[in-house]
């Protein structure tokens, strides 16, 4: 007995040494999901402006990101049309990006097209969401295949339904969610709540290094203006990006 109580102690410490070892993946990814409208300004700011740095600060190591373009749309009539709060553009969008990802399940090709469309309705030039194709190399057969069929459609309604199933349901967009809880207004801190539900050896961005302001100890509003009340929205059929 006195033997297994000196050997225990000694597995307890080789277990922390070689769980230090292991690669940040290995302890668990944290679930950061995005839900998100196309022609939504905050969103394509938050995607182009904040979200895509993940691939830059190590961070994409420590979560499994999830993409869901559907926002505030909603479904109508026996046929299952959507409409979408920024009009038929914005749906054509959101399902184009939606195809992306059934075209390329690697995070990192479909979150490059859709990043490289986001800066381009960023910038209001969403007319020109095709040169993406061509400036990332990439074939657009599969996406133009999906997105003027029925694919494209049963995608959408896919992402649709499961952002109706939030619990809570969410109020605006984009309306960011780690590891299950969303976060609201702060959204624009979400590397903060990453870090702390984060349990492996966490990325230098969660040290502060390489960041571009400290990051905040607990929730705070942002103040940023955040809009797209999910009630009874119509489609807006404007180009609203003066926000």
């Amino acid at each position: 007995m006195a033997g297994s109580r000196r050997v225990l102690p000694l597995l307890l410490l080789l277990s922390s040494a070689l769980g230090s070892l292991l690669p940040p993946a290995a302890a668990g990814k944290v679930p950061l999901a995005l839900y998100y409208e196309s022609l939504c300004p905050y969103c394509s700011r938050f995607i182009v402006n904040h979200l895509a740095g993940i691939f830059d600060n190590g961070v994409i190591d420590a979560v499994e990101l999830q993409l869901f373009p559907y926002g505030n749309a909603h479904v109508r009539g026996s046929n299952n049309t959507i409409s979408c709060q920024h009009g038929p553009d914005e749906c054509l969008l959101n399902t184009v990006e939606a195809c992306a990802m059934d075209a390329w399940p690697d995070l990192e090709v479909h979150f490059g097209f859709i990043n490289c469309v986001e800066d381009l309705v960023m910038k209001r030039r969403r007319g020109e969401w095709e040169s993406c194709f061509n400036k990332l190399g990439l074939d657009s057969k599969r996406v133009t295949d999906c997105y003027k069929s029925e694919r494209g459609h049963e995608l959408s309604l896919k992402f649709g339904k499961l952002t109706d199933a939030l619990v809570p349901p969410h109020k605006y967009v984009p309306w960011v969610v780690v590891d299950g809880q969303p976060i609201g207004e702060d959204y624009e801190n979400f590397l903060f709540y990453v870090c702390k539900a984060y349990k492996g050896q966490p990325p230098k961005v969660c040290h502060g290094s390489g960041s571009r302001r400290p990051f905040i100890k607990e929730v705070v509003k942002a103040g940023n203006g955040v809009s797209y009340n999910s009630g009874g929205v119509e489609p807006d059929r404007s180009d609203d990006d003066s926000n």
